[in-house]
């Protein structure tokens, strides 16, 4: 196996990727949300490597210290998802299951879209296809309420004071959760705190836009939903089949919170390994067979 971490130039962007896995395995690549990074992958990681998989976490745009771009429209999804396919290519990875969870689900859902020569496989984590999620916020009001913390992290200044005062203790408040380990959250909390690094994360949600359409999906896609999801409601999770037209799988996790990949790498890695083994061609290695159902 080859764990480590690489430092990976796209134009004047360097990004930290972890890796792990057989160098000549089967790609996969792991795309973090707010307010974690390629750690949240940590426990799921050895389980994909286990079975062969090569896997790919990068410090998504505004995570890694040298791919920190001020402007906010760096951060919209058209670019978040044009900086992938880019990355992808500095790896020299042309194509991979991908695996994204929170607003990396969103960046992958965005990169099978407009995308899809590369990507093999989609397991979307959490959040649903940006339509899906919209359709939910417009119609129905328990969603709009799970979503309204939103708000906040639109005040530009108002979100990073109040999220990093008193020892960033709503920020940690965030993130606490049964499987988060404590040592993991500090990592966050520092690594948020560094001049701009904040304000670069919620840089995201300042250039979101319901304008931007992202097509239905027709590549092989699991979404797994865990039930205690505290910002995404089930009228939103059902929405998502409606938004693939290929292959779809809906995996519910029962009594399991927002931080899937913490609370229950097991099955997200069970998911994962079904998706990637039921893809368009099965790939040729002997740990990658289709799980028992």
């Amino acid at each position: 196996m080859a764990v480590g971490m690489l430092q990976v130039d796209v134009g004047d962007l360097t990004f930290d990727v972890r890796t792990d896995g057989p160098e000549d395995g089967p790609p996969v690549l792991l795309l973090h949300g707010f307010p974690e990074t390629s750690l949240s992958w940590s426990s799921v990681t050895p389980l994909l490597a286990g079975a062969g998989l090569r896997t790919y976490a990068p410090d998504q745009l505004g995570y890694s210290p040298g791919a920190r771009p001020d402007e906010v429209d760096a951060y919209a999804l058209t670019n978040l998802v044009q900086v992938t396919a880019d990355l992808m290519t500095a790896l020299d990875v042309p194509v991979a299951d991908v695996v994204g969870h929170d607003w990396g689900a969103n960046v992958a859902w965005g990169l099978a879209a407009w995308h899809p020569d590369r990507v093999r496989t989609l397991t979307a984590v959490s959040v649903p296809h940006p339509t899906a999620y919209t359709l939910a916020f417009r119609a129905d009001p328990e969603q709009k309420e799970r979503s309204a913390y939103i708000k906040l992290f639109w005040q530009a200044g108002k979100a990073e004071e109040v999220l990093l005062e008193d020892g960033a203790r709503r920020l940690r408040r965030m993130l606490e959760a049964p499987g988060v380990p404590a040592e993991a959250v500090d990592a966050y909390v520092e690594q948020l705190s560094a001049p701009g690094a904040l304000t670069a994360a919620l840089n995201w949600y300042r250039a979101m836009s319901s304008s931007t359409p992202v097509d239905p999906v027709g590549v092989p896609t699991t979404y797994v939903w865990s039930d205690e999801d505290v910002a995404v409601g089930r009228t939103a999770a059902e929405a998502c089949a409606d938004q693939v037209t290929g292959d779809y799988r809906f995996v519910e996790l029962a009594g399991i919170t927002h931080w899937v990949p913490e609370q229950a790498p097991e099955q997200l890695a069970r998911a994962v390994l079904d998706r990637v083994a039921r893809g368009p061609e099965l790939h040729p290695r002997a740990g990658l067979h289709a799980p028992p159902s």
